[in-house]
């Protein structure tokens, strides 16, 4: 990458980005045990469990969008992220264990946090394009398609039994 590309503003923003991102999974991945933990039904207990080695390559991912920059893998603190991880962690105090109104609470808490990294990736993998980085794009592009499946995935436990669930109790 020539010198203008890299001290450019647009580059700059993708960096500052990355960073975000790469905060946010490592965080997200020290959370994600916890949210495992406090769930009630086996189908949210998976899906947190699948996420947990989801994210995990995520970072690994980002390692490598780094590598393709030719720039360091570090991150900076995301407070919406941070944010976002402190409401779960709430979420799990004020509910009551095992019970589908808190697997209900859960979701809502992890797709918030799913739609913040949707958002995410996407505009990095617009900006990515944008600047011609094809390798980060496709890397960017790749998490992206998992973060929706994700969401997606807890939709569906959701909807097919743990709203239900919860709104008898």
């Amino acid at each position: 990458m020539d010198s203008a590309m890299r001290n450019s503003k647009m580059h700059q923003l993708f960096l500052d980005q990355l960073k975000d991102m790469y905060w946010a999974e490592n965080h997200i991945v020290e959370a994600l045990p916890k949210m495992t933990k406090a769930a009630t039904s086996e189908s949210l207990k998976e899906a947190f469990e699948e996420h947990l080695e989801v994210s995990k390559n995520h970072v690994k991912r980002l390692d490598e969008v780094f590598k393709s920059l030719d720039e360091k893998s570090e991150g900076k603190v995301c407070p919406a992220i941070k944010g976002l991880v402190e409401e779960g962690e709430e979420i799990i105090e004020e509910t009551e264990d095992d019970t589908m109104t808190r697997d209900a609470a859960l979701i809502i808490a992890a797709q918030k946090i799913e739609h913040y990294e949707i958002a995410s990736y996407g505009s990095l993998v617009t900006l990515a394009k944008r600047m011609k980085h094809t390798k980060a794009a496709e890397l960017l592009g790749d998490t992206l398609g998992e973060e929706k499946e994700t969401d997606e995935t807890l939709t569906g436990i959701a909807e097919s039994f743990v709203n239900e669930e919860a709104a008898q109790e």
